[in-house]
């Protein structure tokens, strides 16, 4: 896909049935490739704005938020994280498709067919069922899946916890297609599979009736994200929850959920969520006696040891009560409003990277990743009350008054340039302060 400016601009009734994969063959039917528009970027304001919905339905309906702020920007930051690499080049599942369809097709349907279209919803829906199931039953798949499985919450900023480096094993599970089905017809329903899942990482939508028959819904996703014994390994559909009930790993929902993995990993660091069980993996695999051993910790299950199942044991899964509190964030409500700020600034300079892309250098883009992964590194520090957060707050802000002056880094709004420099300096001032005072009381070992 190319430039933004050159696709099709999605409507605001599309832009809303595009979220419930209800979008209609003649709109989504394009010929080329370079003609699809980024659905999934252009979601972004869908995603806010469904999020805030939630809030509200959720004040009204509980008295309460649906979630919590330390977690919700750890989903998100996450969510940031997966995207950046497609600054750069097109995705993997992509590129791969591409190949084999040039390569390697039988036949090439025809790209304008409504026949074509509903095939490859199928198609796609069926295979995303299969890699999803993999990502369970295969620990080093795992690794990269567990990040969307860490938030101990369930709510729609869950949905934004994406993995960096999941899609590159996906693309695998999607090949087959590449053999009859046009890429460009390949590319609307990769997008359109992914969004719809957004909906349904909710708690404020109970049972959908008859519905519940034949889709995925919240009550369904809700099991699959629990950590309770009943809901392990259960309902991996994207959009159609039939695939679970033909192959088996159908679970209804019934007792209390208790979300988040077996063993939570109690962080908000990006680094950590993303990566955390691929150090894992390297050291149960040296630790490992035996070749065939070691093969088996990357490629059988996540509970798997010697001398167990392929998938582990159940009763290894630590039971829950479903009094489990959360891990939460020990900073201040001060703190916590700060965190918020930067995150929303940061935002900003996100999205105007992805809408400029084509007009930046390829020396801008790098330094404006570089500031955006440095940004959420440092509210992961900061949420995390890590001993050396002040530290790095204090270069952040410094790399951007940098940025801004060599010119990579524009305020959204020109006549706050020197607003920006203000508040900025001002948080050098302050976190510098507190940094000397750390070094001070606690030198670096």
């Amino acid at each position: 896909m190319k430039n933004p400016e050159a696709q099709q601009d999605v409507s605001v009734s599309q832009g809303i049935r595009m979220m419930f994969y209800m979008m209609k063959p003649n709109e989504t039917s394009f010929q080329a490739l370079e003609e699809v528009p980024d659905y999934v970027q252009k979601a972004t304001p869908y995603f806010i704005s469904l999020m805030l919905l939630e809030l509200v339905v959720s004040w009204i309906r509980k008295g309460k938020p649906p979630g919590r702020l330390d977690d919700a920007l750890t989903s998100m930051s996450a969510g940031i994280l997966s995207r950046l690499p497609s600054l750069f080049s097109r995705s993997i599942e992509l590129t791969s498709y591409i190949y084999i369809w040039e390569n390697y097709s039988i036949i090439s349907l025809p790209w304008d067919s409504p026949w074509t279209w509903y095939l490859t919803f199928l198609g796609v829906d069926f295979g995303y069922y299969w890699f999803h199931r993999m990502a369970h039953e295969v620990n080093i798949l795992w690794a990269a899946h567990q990040t969307h499985h860490s938030s101990e919450g369930y709510n729609l900023s869950t949905a934004l916890r994406q993995s960096v480096f999941q899609i590159y094993t996906s693309w695998i599970f999607y090949s087959p297609l590449a053999l009859f089905i046009p890429p460009s017809v390949y590319a609307v329903h990769l997008q359109f599979n992914l969004l719809y899942q957004f909906w349904i990482h909710t708690k404020v939508i109970d049972n959908l009736g008859p519905l519940e028959l034949i889709l995925n819904t919240p009550s369904h996703h809700r099991v699959h994200h629990g950590r309770n014994r009943y809901c392990i390994d259960k309902n991996y559909a994207g959009t159609l929850i039939i695939w679970d009930r033909i192959f088996g790993t159908f679970e209804a929902e019934n007792e209390k959920v208790v979300y988040g993995l077996t063993h939570p990993i109690n962080t908000f660091e990006p680094f950590k969520v993303q990566f955390h069980h691929l150090v894992n993996i390297w050291t149960t695999f040296w630790a490992t006696p035996g070749f065939f051993n070691k093969f088996s910790v990357m490629f059988k299950g996540p509970g798997w040891s010697p001398g167990k199942p392929r998938l582990g044991l159940s009763e290894e899964i630590p039971e829950v009560k479903g009094n489990e509190v959360p891990f939460s964030s020990s900073a201040s409500q001060l703190l916590r409003i700060y965190v918020v700020v930067q995150f929303a600034l940061m935002l900003t300079f996100y999205e105007e990277t992805f809408a400029d892309k084509a007009a930046l250098s390829q020396v801008t883009l790098l330094l404006r990743v570089c500031f955006i992964i440095l940004t959420l590194t440092s509210i992961g520090f900061l949420l995390d009350q890590k001993p050396k957060a002040a530290v790095l707050e204090t270069f952040r802000c410094l790399l951007f008054l940098m940025l801004c002056r060599f010119g990579h880094l524009k305020p959204f709004i020109p006549s706050l340039s020197f607003t920006f420099e203000i508040f900025f300096s001002i948080c050098i001032a302050f976190w510098g302060v507190k940094s000397m005072k750390q070094l001070v009381s606690e030198p670096w070992k």
